[in-house]
């Protein structure tokens, strides 16, 4: 009898499953047919930021002004700054956007830009906007504001479903991030919109990465959101989410949420005020460094289901390629996207030094191949990446570590942030004085005379699912002082990974000039953690990292 209980309940079990998952593969994304198709306006428009930037750009042709944001809170308060100063338009994309402080503070002025007359376009990635559909509705229904999903869920409560039947779709993300002002200014990197990424609150803070510019890769990056934002992927909002009635206004003074500090905020209202970045902004009176910037960024196409995106060529996306001083060019690769190599080769080949920072570092046997290639060159390589105790994927760090012995054995220097430090930015302050932090910037530099910036990991997802953006910088000032700043750090802020002579891994840890500290496990980790690692690393899921 207790058997007979047990089956029926186990037949209703999977007849409930089944009925769910029926019912989510019944819910279909809407057609696109009636969308509107929107371009970016004109640079020539007149606004505060054009007749400030006009000068400084016709005294620097065919070069961009750049303004390095290696710092949490000034990266936020130049996207505050930016906010303000646009008079026209403000084109803005996200792979993720919280509704945390400082998110809501964003919101927030994306709305009084609409009420000034802004037109803003907001494009967010659909994988991070869990329980945020009633603030981004009433966000959307604000005059001047329209927002766009990329790749959304159809069902928006049972979304973990939608992977059981959309699978090939939703794997694939936009990791852009940019926000744009006026087709004037605009900001890129590798920084999502949310608290740890601009050293706000408790728990891991982010080293990141973005830059501020100006000139003519800002009508680049502009052309980039259009290909975005009326992609086959880009879906109205108002189209996506269930109308419900709902109490928020978007013009309150800020949104209502458990997570809103208002002390934090307030905070940052003075640090805001203190700092003066708007009236450097739109008086000219930034500290731009004038250079050769060339636009990379995937085509968006790439985040459509491999069976209905099929590039000529038997290539998998498109790599858009856009010198300052070239007319705009589509560089098509086989098999994969923004790869390291793939890259490096669009701007130049490394014949000396590279130098990589990225938080997540799988190269794949490819990626492996190229490296132990540039090594037989006699190219030094420095790899720095998140350890095992700094990171916050822990399944990635166990594809990475698949490739450290063959690196180590072929000369590669690697070298693993500590989960506890910070790294010295360009005005001689922290990036992340958290009491965790964890690497989230995506750099590299090359022959000490060009630099990258941006969203790119390496990493299997982002060459062959995300898609990905940033700018490689043809300046040896900046690479050179990249280069310093790093070797500079590295002793205090990351371990340096080696082989002992019975070719077993060792990490070192500077204590000071005289002494180190030799670890023969993964510092600052537990042994479940070392050996769920050691499981994952032997699953066969790299592709999906």
């Amino acid at each position: 009898m207790k058997s007979k209980k047990f089956f029926l309940k186990y037949v209703l079990l999977i007849l409930n499953i089944s009925i769910i998952v029926w019912l989510s593969g019944c819910q279909t994304l809407p057609s696109l047919k009636n969308r509107t198709v929107e371009t970016h306006i004109s640079a020539n428009n007149p606004s505060k930021l054009s007749y400030i930037n006009a000068p400084l750009i016709a005294q620097h042709p065919n070069l961009s002004g750049i303004y390095p944001l290696d710092d949490g809170g000034e990266a936020l308060v130049a996207r505050r700054a930016l906010i303000h100063a646009a008079e026209n338009s403000l084109d803005v994309q996200y792979y993720i956007w919280h509704n945390d402080t400082s998110g809501q503070l964003l919101f927030h002025e994306l709305v009084k830009a609409a009420h000034r007359g802004v037109h803003v376009r907001l494009l967010l990635d659909d994988n991070n906007t869990r329980g945020m559909d009633p603030i981004l509705h009433v966000i959307d229904k604000e005059p001047n504001i329209e927002i766009r999903l990329f790749n959304p869920f159809a069902d928006r409560h049972l979304r973990f479903l939608g992977y059981l039947t959309d699978f090939s779709r939703l794997n694939r993300r936009m990791h852009n991030k940019s926000i744009t002002a006026d087709n004037q200014v605009t900001i890129l990197g590798g920084r999502n919109i949310g608290d740890e990424y601009f050293d706000i609150g408790k728990g891991i803070l982010f080293v990141d990465l973005d830059v501020l510019a100006i000139g003519p890769i800002v009508n680049q990056v502009s052309n980039n959101f259009d290909l975005y934002w009326n992609s086959d992927s880009a879906y109205p909002l108002n189209k996506i989410i269930h109308r419900r009635r709902n109490k928020l206004k978007a013009d309150m003074p800020i949104f209502k949420h458990k997570t809103y500090d208002f002390l934090r905020a307030e905070r940052y209202d003075n640090f805001y005020s203190r700092n003066n970045f708007e009236s450097k902004l739109t008086n000219g009176s930034l500290d731009y460094q004038w250079v050769n910037l060339t636009l990379v960024s995937d085509d968006p196409a790439k985040a459509l289901p491999a069976n209905i995106h099929k590039s000529q060529n038997n290539t998998d996306s498109a790599l858009l390629v856009e010198p300052d001083n070239k007319p705009k060019t589509v560089v098509k690769y086989k098999n994969a996207s923004l790869t390291l190599n793939q890259l490096a080769a669009s701007v130049v080949e490394p014949k000396k030094d590279l130098l990589i920072i990225t938080p997540y570092f799988v190269p794949t046997k490819t990626g492996l191949e190229y490296l132990l290639n540039l090594r037989r060159q006699g190219v030094h390589i420095r790899i720095l990446t998140n350890s095992l105790s700094a990171t916050d994927v822990p399944i990635v760090h166990s594809g990475y570590v698949n490739y450290r012995t063959a690196l180590l054995k072929s000369g590669v220097e690697i070298f693993e942030l500590k989960n506890q430090g910070y790294v010295r930015s360009a005005k001689d302050h922290r990036l992340s004085g958290g009491s965790q932090s964890s690497l989230h910037a995506k750099t590299f530099t090359i022959d000490n005379d060009q630099l990258y910036i941006g969203s790119l990991n390496f990493d299997p997802r982002s060459s062959r699912l995300n898609t990905e953006m940033g700018v490689v910088i043809k300046s040896p000032e900046m690479a050179q002082y990249m280069n310093k700043a790093i070797n500079d750090a590295l002793p205090y802020v990351s371990y340096q990974v080696k082989l002992t002579g019975d070719g077993k891994l060792e990490w070192l840890k500077t204590i000071d000039q005289n002494q180190t500290k030799i670890y023969h496990h993964e510092p600052d980790t537990t042994k479940w953690q070392r050996l769920w690692v050691k499981i994952l690393s032997i699953l066969p899921i790299e592709g999906m990292l």
